[in-house]
């Protein structure tokens, strides 16, 4: 009995539960997966060069980020789950651990809206978006992404609102409260408008697609003839070719709009099939990254809108456990959807992949027995 009471105090944690080990195990599998698999697609990213390009400029940081998250933010919950739901280190260290946890999270939903916005002008604008989305352009974007999310994630740490240890949750966190004691409400709303923007403008991109879902047939100008000199958008330059060898008669024809005169140029930037499909597939690799994000991360919006608009409330334990670890499940997702959906991330990981090398068989000549 004494023992019993002894354990049962609460200065002194018991013997972890079955469902502690099975917390523990959940969570070193999500942050094994997370390193894993961002840090592979990093690494992919970066040797290949037929991926150096504007999306996948994104991707890089994106992966990094959640591959931090997973690295330095995750560990202290698993000490804290070791723990009994206690927090063994410093209020200052809570700080920075929960100030890290909220950047990210900004972080992922303001670059995910940047992509939106560059995934619809890679379609609807494709010639200012090839011109325009160089890598420097890439590094501003990013740097603003970054800016943005450390301004939302700072205020908190000089107690504009409360960074701190939430029991329930195995992690230190923006503690939300009702709106009238806590300067909650704005941070939650800045995260739903990014939310529902990022959704709006791939539904730009949807509609756009649709509209554009069909080619419209040529429409042939004819050319215009003053003394046998054609000119104009239907003319072919073979007027001019005629009198520049000698074989025409009568003024030097005009300037002939229909022929660009730096063709190549001018081609690199107009969108082929090729091109629309693979920006296409790039969209809707993105597009259900987004959607995961969403989906991951809405219960526990749903929960902190709870925790803001009703005063004392009790938010069921089992509900609010699921939404805390849905949201550490989405720093594991995004190579997973990257390595399904993307067929040139496919072709480059099993082109480095050891076991999956295998040389090309060699043609066979043909011969005959003398």
């Amino acid at each position: 009995m004494a023992n019993a009471s002894e354990a049962d105090e609460p200065g002194l944690p018991g013997p972890p539960a079955a469902s502690t080990y099975a917390k523990l195990l959940l969570l070193a599998l999500i942050i094994c997966v997370s390193l894993a698999g961002n840090l592979a697609l990093a690494l992919l990213v970066l040797k290949e060069r037929g991926l150096h390009r504007a999306p996948y400029y994104f991707l890089l940081d994106l992966c990094l980020a959640d591959a931090v998250r997973a690295a330095v933010c995750f560990p202290f919950v698993l000490v804290s789950i070791r723990h009994g739901s206690a927090w063994t280190h410093s209020p200052l260290s809570c700080k920075v651990v929960a100030f890290l946890a909220v950047l990210f999270c900004f972080h992922a939903a303001f670059l995910l809206f940047c992509i939106s916005v560059t995934r619809y002008m890679a379609v609807a604008h494709h010639r200012f978006y090839a011109k325009r989305m160089s890598l420097w352009t890439c590094v501003a974007v990013i740097c603003m992404v970054w800016t943005l999310s450390v301004a939302m994630a700072f205020p908190p740490v000089f107690d504009v609102g409360t960074y701190k240890f939430i029991r329930e949750e195995n992690q230190c966190i923006f503690e939300h409260r009702y709106f009238k004691a806590n300067d909650t409400l704005g941070f939650m709303l800045m995260l739903a408008v990014l939310v529902g923007a990022t959704q709006a403008v791939y539904g730009k991109l949807l509609c756009f697609e649709y509209r554009h879902r069909r080619m419209q047939p040529v429409q042939m100008v004819p050319a215009i003839s003053q003394n046998w000199t054609f000119h104009g958008p239907g003319a072919t330059g073979q007027a001019a070719a005629n009198w520049i060898a000698g074989f025409g008669r009568g003024p030097m024809p005009p300037t002939l709009l229909g022929v660009r005169q730096n063709g190549h140029a001018a081609s690199r930037r107009l969108l082929g099939m090729e091109e629309f499909k693979a920006e296409k597939r790039l969209g809707k690799m993105f597009y259900v990254i987004t959607v995961l994000f969403l989906l991951l991360w809405a219960p526990y919006i749903v929960a902190c809108y709870w925790r803001v608009f009703v005063k004392a409330c009790s938010i069921p334990p089992r509900y609010l456990a699921t939404a805390v670890w849905m949201s550490f499940a989405q720093a594991a997702v995004n190579p997973i959807v990257c390595f399904l959906l993307n067929k040139e991330l496919k072709k480059g990981l099993a082109a480095r992949v050891p076991c999956r090398r295998t040389d090309a068989p060699l043609p066979r000549e043909p011969y005959c027995v003398m």
